[in-house]
Order: C-alpha cells, then sequence, then structure tokens
C-alpha cells in the first residue's frame, strides 16, 4: 500500500493552474525515481479526460492506463499550496498527491483519503497547515476537523434559577464527555456570558480543553440577568476552529431573529438545527415515494469499482440536475451520502456488483435518476 512520509511532502508550492502543478509533479516523481520523465505526459492526459479533482481542496493527478510501463517503482509525492490552485470548472486544490502505480495501488490510498477528506473542515485545515507533520494529521486522521455535539451534550428545560447554574450544567456536559478538564469547567462558571437576543446566551473557554466541543442547555423557566431574559446557554470547549460551522450556523440564528429554533426545540429538533447539509437502467427501476421523490436502485459494473474517474462521472451526472440525491451502498448497508460530493461518493467503497440505491427529490428527481442509469450502464467513462 502506498504511504505517506515526510520525505515526500513539498511544502508552499506555487501554480497558477493545474497543468503546471501536474508538471510539477510529475517531475518530482521522477527525480524520486518514480517514473520514466514520459510519464507527465499520461498524467495529463488523465487530467483531460477528467478532472481529478476529489473536492475539498483535494486532487490525485495520476497517469493513464497506457503510461503504466512508465512506472519504476509505484510512489508517490505531496504538494501542498497554501494559496490554492486554480484546477478549473471553479475548483481550488490545496493539496495534490501524484501518484505513479504499476497497477491499482493508487485504489488503496483513495480509499485511505475518502474516510478523512469527506469531512467537513478538510479544506481549511489544509489551507492553514505549515508543516509535513500537519499534512500528515490532517490525512491520517489525527486532527479534529469537527466540533464535538450530540444528544448528550444537549440538556433541554433544566430548572435553573440563574446564569451560574446554566454556566456549571453547560461547562458539565462537555467534561462529563472528557473533551475538556475540571479547569474548563472552572473558567467557565467565573466568566459572564454573551446575549445574543431573545434569552439566548454564549459562553466560551480554551482553558483545559482537550476537544473542541458544543454543549446546549436551556431554561424551564425564564429568568433576567442585568435586564435581559435568560432562557438558554450555548457552552463552547474551543481546541482548534473545527467549530466554524455551529458559529456560522448561530449567525444566521441571530440575523434572522431565530433565536426560539434553539431555545423551544426538543433535543432532536436542536440536533437537526445544527446539523450540516451537503452542497453537498431503466426508469422500470424508479419508485415515487412521494411527488417530488424518486429512487432507483442500479449495479456498478465497473472493472475496479467506483475508484476517481468513474466517480466523477457519475457526481458529474448528477450535477447536471437541480434535485437533492442521495446514494448509499446497499452491499455495505451505508449511510446515504450526497450524490454530488466525488469524496463523499468514493468513500461508499464501491466495487463492482455492488448495489448503489439512489434518492432524489426534486422537480426533475425521475429524469435524474434515468440520466444516471444510463451513465452506470454505460460504463462511466470506461469500457
Amino acid at each position: 500500500m502506498l504511504q505517506l512520509s515526510k520525505n515526500v511532502i513539498s511544502l508552499n508550492n506555487v501554480h497558477n493552474d493545474a497543468s503546471s502543478a501536474i508538471q510539477s509533479l510529475a517531475a518530482d516523481l521522477s527525480k524520486k525515481g518514480y517514473v520514466d520523465e514520459k510519464y507527465v505526459e499520461g498524467m495529463l492526459a488523465r487530467e483531460s479526460q477528467n478532472t481529478t479533482f476529489l473536492g475539498n481542496g483535494i486532487a490525485i493527478p495520476h497517469g493513464t492506463t497506457d503510461t503504466r510501463s512508465l512506472v519504476k517503482q509505484t510512489g508517490l509525492v505531496v504538494h501542498h499550496y497554501p494559496k490554492g490552485v486554480n484546477w478549473g470548472n471553479g475548483n481550488v486544490t490545496y493539496l495534490a498527491i501524484g501518484i505513479a502505480a504499476k497497477s491499482d495501488e493508487h485504489l488503496d490510498i483513495l480509499r485511505q483519503l475518502t474516510k478523512v477528506l469527506s469531512q467537513d473542515g478538510v479544506e481549511s485545515a489544509l489551507k492553514s497547515a505549515n508543516t509535513a507533520e500537519q499534512i500528515i494529521d490532517i490525512i491520517n486522521g489525527n486532527t479534529q476537523l469537527a466540533c464535538e455535539f450530540d444528544a448528550s451534550l444537549i440538556q433541554t428545560d433544566f430548572p435553573a434559577k440563574d446564569l451560574l447554574q446554566l454556566s456549571a450544567v453547560g461547562s458539565a456536559l462537555i467534561k462529563n464527555a472528557t473533551f475538556a478538564g475540571n479547569q474548563f469547567v472552572a473558567d467557565i462558571v467565573s466568566k459572564t456570558p454573551t446575549h445574543l437576543g431573545k434569552g439566548l446566551w454564549m459562553i466560551t473557554s480554551d482553558v483545559g480543553v482537550t476537544k473542541t466541543a458544543m454543549s446546549i442547555v436551556t431554561t424551564s423557566h425564564a429568568f433576567s440577568y442585568k435586564d435581559q431574559p435568560v432562557a438558554g446557554l450555548i457552552t463552547f470547549a474551543v481546541n482548534s476552529f473545527s467549530h466554524k460551522s455551529q458559529l456560522d450556523t448561530i449567525q444566521q440564528i441571530i440575523v434572522n431573529q431565530q433565536q426560539q429554533k434553539v431555545l423551544a426545540s426538543s433535543q432532536s429538533g436542536v440536533l437537526a438545527l445544527f446539523a450540516k447539509d451537503e452542497d453537498g437502467s431503466s426508469s422500470d427501476n424508479i419508485s415515487n415515494e412521494n411527488e417530488d421523490e424518486c429512487v432507483a436502485t442500479y449495479t456498478i459494473k465497473n472493472a475496479h469499482g467506483l475508484h476517481a474517474r468513474p466517480g466523477a462521472m457519475l457526481v458529474a451526472e448528477a450535477k447536471k440536475f437541480t434535485s437533492n440525491i442521495k446514494v448509499e451502498n446497499l452491499d455495505l448497508q451505508s449511510a446515504a451520502v450526497n450524490a454530488k460530493s466525488l469524496m463523499k461518493v468514493i468513500a461508499l467503497g464501491v466495487k463492482r456488483g455492488h448495489r448503489l440505491k439512489f434518492t432524489a427529490q426534486g422537480e426533475d428527481a425521475s429524469q435524474a435518476l434515468e440520466s444516471i442509469g444510463a451513465a452506470i450502464d454505460s460504463g462511466l467513462g470506461e469500457q
């Protein structure tokens, strides 16, 4: 299996476009003795067939099957672009992994990547990374990318009589989940929260924090603090900037004056409020679930499953339609993911013969699934 190490990572690279970046990657692969100098032609040809941009600021340029004979030894190089590289179609790459594989070894690292890089926060983490160790930690899943927030961090209708009690409960929820220690609790209860309007308050601390997390506590009856109503408190334990998504949601709540969505919702309602949505063969296989929702199941025929190229073709087909399209791997019993996200699709681990269930909702749902089915039947760009 292809492995990442510090000696294959090159930092602070600058390029104007994908072609220039790929040529640099190819030269690095050649310098390290992995490929013949002409391998660059295969990498550029592969990119012209279909983009190797995976999403979340990641690209994996590699050669065509016709140029495998130019691979002397399986290997890879990693180039980091802090300022980003225009990879075409509005895509910006912050990290490119140039791959030289004598057979299908690149599929292993692709699967390894998709386990981590399909998460929210990867792009911003890669953009701000400045050491090889940080990049390796991100790819290996050792960097926190998402704020911890689940049902155990929500307490509704707590019989608090003052803000100090709310602060104590909110910080205790985070401490009990082992994301912070006693110092965090002590720091939180010593601070004065910030009023977000309509009885919703927020407080933050980075003292004694091991993982970034958020808790929410609402009261069973409202009270006042400094002539302002108190109905609930959001508490943040901050160890990284992985809570950006939650902060963005809170900002929208304040702008739209929708604080009651937090204060009056059930535990499941609060979780749903902060859940981040994805951007994101024959018609006989399609059935109507409701007026605008359709479901279809198709079997993948590609010899190597949905690796980068056929996966990109599938995603490109889904993006032609306005409907919300989800896909799940029935053979692996995976959760449904956004069919318009290449990282999410590849992370499904689809092999030849696996059945994919598509669910589309919108005005062109039926047309979308028919088109996706036709693309799958045609081989998604492969014979």
